[in-house]
């Protein structure tokens, strides 16, 4: 499964030079079918580990050594990886983008930080030099490239946000990184994407699959088949060499590491891996927020106190974060900086703090103009929701 789970103009540099074949003509095929009933909690077995590790019981067993890192042969060829430089580069970060307040999430997380969530237990060691790509179903001409071929392609570098849908409110798993890929929606107009084509079922080497909505990838979106995470060949656990990197969606359907294969199909007429096991079909991601300062575990002194925290809602962008104390007024918090719409926003609200136990509620609204619901809902099927709450304790 993919980690999880802005665009700079509409359309890329990258999908110049690329013709569509003749006859080849994608329009979108309209809604999909219905999603599944939810499921049980019981029936996921994700695999967890980065910020919070979550044991995988008498499965561990088999893993044996292959989880403390990746063979010689493949950390070799990681290691030697030369990445070009990218056609299309990341803007500069503009100044402010992070508060640097002490516990507040770092604007870039880094790759060691950076949460994992996917169905493998031993993880896929793949060198780049047998890698291929095959993209094939509702195409004109179906392509397989190497990884020498996606490395001669136009490389487009921008920062995006990756979310979980089992990220409950307030969670761990999400991260924001700075990746380097090659245009999606080029890569199939090279195929010639036919009308009708609804969903990418994306396959990664170990036979997880997604389901990704061709109409996001084509939409002028940075849809990346990404080879690199914060200026380095991927690592390994996050999907060396190739994987997908879709802004806005959650992971488990946009955002397939260790990916193989792309058939491009309709959502009536194939699932991806979570589908049939209860999760949406379509997982756009929900408009969220979460209090990092402070974390409930200290007492604090009364006086002016700082509040903060991040807000996401990835392709929308964050326009307001609003906090309240004890339920009561809203108070608009400053955001930072942010260099697109693709990434969570830092936010901080200056709090004069009383003595007693209170309750701090954050609330974010994006671009759209939609508000973050107070509707406590769970992770399944489509992600969870409600406001994020700390209590504190002020002396």
């Amino acid at each position: 499964m993919g980690t999880a789970p802005a665009s700079r103009a509409a359309s890329n540099p990258a999908d110049a030079g690329a013709p569509e074949p003749a006859g080849a003509s994608w329009v979108p095929s309209g809604p999909p079918a219905a999603s599944a009933a939810p499921a049980q909690q019981g029936r996921r077995a994700f695999l967890i580990t980065g910020s919070v590790a979550v044991g995988v019981g008498a499965a561990s067993l088999l893993v044996g050594q292959r989880l403390a890192g990746p063979s010689s042969a493949v950390a070799q060829a990681r290691t030697t990886l030369r990445l070009p430089r990218p056609a299309q580069p990341a803007p500069p970060l503009p100044a402010g983008s992070d508060l640097g307040i002490p516990g507040l999430s770092p604007f870039i997380t880094p790759n060691g930080a950076f949460y994992r969530v996917d169905t493998a237990i031993i993880l896929p060691e793949i060198d780049p030099a047998t890698w291929q790509l095959r993209i094939h179903g509702m195409v004109a001409r179906e392509i397989t490239i190497t990884f020498a071929d996606l490395l001669r392609r136009p490389l487009i570098e921008d920062y995006i946000t990756l979310c979980c849908v089992s990220n409950p409110v307030a969670g761990p798993y999400i991260g924001n990184a700075k990746w380097l890929g090659a245009s999606l929606a080029s890569l199939l107009r090279s195929a010639g994407i036919r009308s009708g084509a609804s969903q990418l079922l994306c396959t990664s080497s170990d036979g997880f699959t997604s389901g990704t909505p061709v109409q996001t990838v084509m939409d002028g979106r940075d849809a990346l088949l990404a080879v690199a995470m914060n200026g380095t060949p991927l690592p390994v656990a996050h999907g060396f060499p190739a994987r997908m990197v879709v802004p806005g969606l959650y992971g488990y359907v946009s955002a397939c590491k260790w990916v193989t294969d792309i058939n491009v199909t309709t959502f009536a007429d194939a699932q991806g891996y979570w589908v049939p096991r209860g999760w949406s079909q379509q997982a756009p991601i929900k408009t969220e927020s979460r209090i990092d300062v402070p974390n409930g575990s200290a007492t604090l002194t009364a006086g002016r106190t700082q509040v903060a925290g991040v807000a996401w809602a990835q392709h929308k962008g964050i326009d307001a974060v609003e906090v309240r104390v004890d339920h009561g007024p809203w108070h608009r918090a400053r955001l930072a900086a942010v260099p697109g719409i693709d990434t969570w926003r830092q936010w901080v609200w200056d709090w004069d703090a009383t003595p007693g136990s209170h309750v701090i509620e954050a609330r974010a609204t994006d671009a759209t103009g939609f508000t973050q619901t107070a509707v406590q809902a769970p992770p399944e099927p489509n992600g969870a929701s409600g406001y994020p709450t700390v209590s504190a304790t002020v002396q």
